[in-house]
């Protein structure tokens, strides 16, 4: 089943550090999907959409502390502009993510949600964090991707990217490849696999697998972390 009702999904990256995405997205299977035009990635540089001559956008936290906190008005300016474009270009069907360690953690369920936007609009923070009028006032959510700490929302961002486009149509080599993988249910993990050869260094590949009956091969996979919980 698609769960993308649009022939491109575009995501909108603002971030301070455009360059830092090049290597991963023009590689393998995301970089195929953007010459298919299964998916568009546009760069948004925060720096383009400050009102100050120096091109800075953050500053000093108010009631002290340590470090820089992004501000909020080159941030409204960049996603208002984004938005725009997407007004006259497209549908309004846009969504606003601010990457945050205390957003929601970000999951399967997360990524099959967020596949039915024809736009995303990723923020990505860097320095102490960023001024939290955009999470109360511009991001649609905060998300997280785990339990610790990164210096940007860069790497979130890949992630998020990564996830939600292997879910569309035309991405992957083979469309059968995301229906059984681990987390398309709760709890739910994918069957180990092997390859050849059949012996390597002593270790085998399970028999079943050899014997090329399928019943019992399907079953020996729906079955295999049922019988490692109960070990």
């Amino acid at each position: 089943m698609k769960t993308n009702n649009f022939r491109t999904m575009r995501f909108h990256i603002i971030t301070i550090f455009p360059r830092i995405f090049d290597s991963y997205l023009k590689e393998s299977i995301i970089g195929r999907a953007q010459k298919k035009g299964a998916i568009e990635i546009l760069m948004h540089n925060l720096r383009d959409h400050t009102i100050n001559k120096h091109k800075k956008v953050d500053d000093t936290p108010y009631g002290g502390g340590a470090g820089m906190v992004l501000q909020v008005q080159p941030i409204y300016a960049c996603v208002s502009e984004i938005k725009k474009i997407i007004a006259k270009k497209q549908n309004n069907n846009a969504h606003v993510i601010l990457f945050s360690a205390k957003g929601k953690k970000y999951t399967q369920r997360t990524a099959e949600r967020l596949a039915k936007y024809a736009n995303l609009i990723l923020i990505c923070g860097r320095y102490e964090g960023v001024d939290d009028r955009v999470a109360e006032h511009i991001a649609d959510e905060e998300i997280s991707i785990g339990d610790y700490v990164l210096t940007g929302g860069e790497l979130p961002a890949l992630v998020l990217i990564d996830s939600i486009a292997r879910l569309l149509p035309d991405v992957l080599g083979n469309e059968e490849s995301a229906k059984d993988e681990s987390h398309k249910e709760k709890n739910y993990k994918e069957y180990p696999q092997y390859s050849k050869p059949q012996e390597f260094n002593g270790w085998q590949v399970p028999e079943v697998l050899l014997g090329g009956d399928h019943n019992a091969i399907e079953k020996w996979r729906k079955n295999y972390f049922k019988k490692e919980k109960k070990q």
